[in-house]
């Protein structure tokens, strides 16, 4: 029997289909059991402080501090409610402060190295404590911080904590490390200016100098202190944080801080061993096991140890400073240890380079990197109003095969807050990106607190400038402030408009821990859409999401100011995928219920009316009879 050309396409093409089918719904299959993981930042000394004077550069006494004690039961309830799965608490480690507590045995430190009057969170002073600000009582910190472990494990919550490991504080000393380790720079070499088992960079015959201050800027604001003489000691002097390897860096340079070696000599080249080619594509066991056989650079074992001892608390894992500035075979040692410790430990790293994005996936070991460089300032870009949502489909697709480990967020201690003039100026304007973080992909959502009240960071702390919530200085935080309530921590004093956003960002995050969808197959139809939809242009982005037992259609309009109307159409392979055949179908928004629509398909192509008001978003989900 003869066949034709045409019947032997359309059997070519049936097999496709078919086999794409099989493949996409195993996919689904194996997706099924997992859900989204949602990451609340809170910056710990600012959680639970209630006092609203807010003077720049104020003490703890003038300005009030948040405490461990302030994350009760009914807070941490709250939070989890909220629609979050971790709570990364940000600050705990001991790191540099101005306020004194000799009465508690612990040394001064000197405003000369010390950034604000609270102190950065990334200039860690003692690894092995807690931060004596966030005590009740300094003496059993932590203690304390322990039992706020306990707590936030028994509402449901994990807990994260920060390692910073590119470098600690100029002065550390690390007085509660543990009997039979040693503090970094203990024994440490300080005549040369590198050995492979020195934790520190050295400036031989040379002593550290304070950087000159320009711009009117003075430490402590220019207040007078007996420790703040330009005169800290440090001879000779170590290289600075930030890699600059001046005996004065410039007030620029992360001057508080000091470099750690990880065996990389001042030439660049290394001094340990390499991971063997093809190593990128073994797991932790095998990592593990390659490096129990090498002797490694003093550094990794004192970080290894650190990360140990607070897994050994009931830490669940760690976010990772500034990692693409330590060696990937590091982190491949490191986190192959965490891991055979705790197969389940989150642990998060803040990379930028993406082209080295892999690198620390695969070889490295990470769970999840900073999307920062791709898919954050894309939205941010569209959110001021001079971005187009046509790049966010070349986003995805550029990661699609690390998709999973890109942790998408709009707001952290970094970057400036949403509502802040110098980004949208406007927390509504958040809310269409803040759908497609939480839904674009299977990966973690992270949040930072005050953010689903829309905090505008416009205080003046002291060091640094307004639109990021300080980190260095002791602050109130209004907008949060009124959720807290006098501790309360029920919203008592939110404006309508802020409870509203707060009930949106509730919704839209308890949908994404819950939903299947989200954790299987993705397709962007925007592309489609703007080839042959009618008044659907760059400020509106659309994409599906489906699992053998959910599927969903997402469509958020940045707009600010339009209102726009159009035939969606969802094309005839995604409408095959969903196996759906001609007729009609409903579709309920899973951020209002009370919007509902009909998917009509008719011949294979799906086609749905929408009408999107400015920075509106539908998450439809399709509704079988």
């Amino acid at each position: 029997m003869k066949i034709s050309r045409a019947f032997t396409l359309m059997l070519v093409i049936y097999i496709f289909q078919a086999c794409t089918i099989q493949k996409e719904n195993k996919h689904m299959a194996s997706q099924n059991n997992k859900r989204k993981e949602v990451v609340y930042q809170v910056f710990t000394r600012l959680f639970g402080n209630t006092n609203t004077t807010n003077k720049p550069w104020g003490t703890i006494a003038e300005n009030g501090v948040g405490k461990f004690s302030d994350f009760s039961d009914k807070a941490l309830k709250e939070i989890k409610d909220l629609g979050v799965t971790y709570i990364w608490y940000t600050g705990v480690p001991h790191h540099d402060v101005i306020t004194d507590y000799t009465a508690y045995g612990i040394s001064k430190d000197d405003p000369d190295i010390v950034k604000g009057r609270a102190g950065s969170p990334y200039a860690v002073k003692d690894y092995y404590n807690v931060n004596p600000d966030l005590a009740d009582d300094p003496s059993n910190r932590l203690e304390e911080f322990k039992e706020l472990i306990n707590r936030t494990h028994q509402v449901g919550l994990k807990v994260l904590i920060d390692i910073v490991p590119n470098h600690v504080a100029r002065n550390y000393e690390g007085a509660s490390t543990p009997v039979g380790l040693e503090p970094f720079g203990a024994s440490d070499d300080n005549t040369v200016e590198y050995k492979r088992d020195n934790n520190f960079y050295y400036i031989p015959n040379e002593a550290f100098k304070v950087p000159e201050w320009r711009n009117g800027y003075l430490p402590l604001g220019g207040e007078a202190h007996a420790m703040a003489d330009g005169k800290f000691d440090e001879n000779p002097a170590k290289w600075t944080g930030n890699g600059s390897r001046m005996a004065q860096p410039d007030m620029n340079d992360w001057y508080e801080t000091v470099k750690i070696n990880y065996g990389v000599r001042p030439d660049g080249s290394y001094d340990f061993d390499r991971l063997p080619e093809g190593f990128e594509f073994k797991d932790y066991p095998d990592h593990y096991e390659f490096w129990s056989t090498k002797e490694v650079p003093s550094s990794w074992v004192k970080f290894r140890d650190i990360a140990l001892f607070w897994l050994g608390q009931g830490v669940d894992g760690f976010r990772y400073d500034m990692a693409e500035m330590v060696p990937v075979e590091f982190w491949s040692y490191m986190n192959s240890y965490i891991k055979m410790t705790n197969p389940d430990a989150f642990l998060l790293a803040e990379v930028y380079n993406p082209g080295m994005y892999r690198e620390y996936i695969f070889k490295g070991k990470m769970d999840y990197l900073y999307d920062k460089v791709e898919l954050y300032d894309s939205l941010k870009h569209i959110m001021q109003g001079h971005g187009w949502t046509d790049h966010i489909p070349v986003v995805q697709n550029n990661l699609k095969e690390i998709e999973h480990h890109m942790l998408h967020f709009l707001e952290n201690h970094d970057e400036q807050r949403i509502a802040s003039p110098d980004f949208a100026g406007d927390a509504e304007r958040g809310k269409p990106a803040m759908v497609v973080s939480a839904t674009l992909s299977t990966s973690p959502t992270m949040i930072y607190f005050g953010q689903e009240v829309g905090e505008p960071g416009k205080e003046n702390a002291g060091f640094g400038q307004p639109t990021r919530t300080s980190i260095f200085d002791y602050i109130g935080v209004p907008h949060h402030q009124r959720w807290v309530n006098d501790k309360k921590f029920d919203g008592g004093q939110l404006s309508v408009k802020e409870k509203e956003l707060r009930d949106f960002y509730k919704t839209l995050l308890n949908f994404t821990i819950g939903s299947e969808a989200l954790m299987g197959n993705y397709r962007d139809i925007h592309y489609y859409n703007r080839d042959h939809t009618a008044n659907y242009n760059h400020r509106v982005l659309s994409y599906v999401r489906w699992s053998a037992n959910e599927k969903l259609l997402v469509v958020s309009n940045f707009d600010a100011n339009d209102a726009y109307e159009f035939d969606l159409k969802i094309p005839k392979d995604i409408i095959s995928m969903w196996l759906l055949k001609d007729g009609v179908y409903g579709m309920k928004d899973q951020l209002n219920p009370k919007n509902e629509k009909k998917l009509r398909v008719a011949e294979g192509m799906g086609n749905i009316k929408i009408k999107i008001k400015p920075l509106d978003s539908f998450l439809f989900k399709l509704v079988f009879d």
